[in-house]
C-alpha cells in the first residue's frame, strides 16, 4: 500500500531543534514534489515548505524562512524538515504531502487533501518549556 509516514516529532524547549522525516513506501518519492504543512488546534492548516522533484528547488513560508530547511534523500525515499530555533508558535501537528505534478510546489499553499496524491497522518511537535 502506497503511503507517507511522518516521524521525528516530540516535545522540545524553545530554541531547540527537531528533524522531521517523511518516508514513502510503495512509490518513488523522488518523482514527486513534497510539501510540509502544519495545523495547530483551532487554526487553519498552514503550508510550511516544499521541495520540487525536478531540481530540488525549495519554497518556504515566511514563518519558516531562516529557521527551517527542507531536503530530500532519494536513496532513502525520504524528505526531511530540519527545524531550528523553535518557538512555541511552531507547536502543531505536522504533515507531509506529495504530488506528481512537477509544478505542485508553485501552488502548494493552496493544496487540499482531495486533490493531492498522498498525505501522511502527521507527527506532533510541541515547543514548550
Amino acid at each position: 500500500q502506497a503511503q507517507l509516514v511522518e516521524s521525528g516529532g516530540g516535545l522540545v524547549q524553545p530554541g531547540g531543534s527537531l528533524r522531521l522525516s517523511c518516508a514513502a513506501s510503495g512509490f518513488t518519492l523522488g518523482f514527486y514534489d513534497v510539501g510540509w504543512f502544519r495545523q495547530a488546534p483551532g487554526k487553519e492548516r498552514e503550508a510550511v515548505a516544499c521541495i520540487t522533484s525536478s531540481d530540488d528547488s525549495t519554497y518556504y513560508a515566511d514563518s519558516a524562512k531562516g529557521r527551517f530547511t527542507i531536503s530530500r534523500n532519494n536513496a532513502g525515499n525520504t524528505v526531511y524538515l530540519q527545524m531550528d530555533v523553535l518557538k512555541p508558535d511552531d507547536t502543531a501537528m505536522y504533515y507531509c504531502a506529495a504530488d506528481i505534478d512537477r509544478w505542485w510546489c508553485t501552488y502548494y499553499t493552496r493544496a487540499n487533501s482531495a486533490d493531492t496524491d498522498y498525505w501522511g497522518q502527521g507527527t506532533q511537535v510541541t515547543v514548550s518549556s
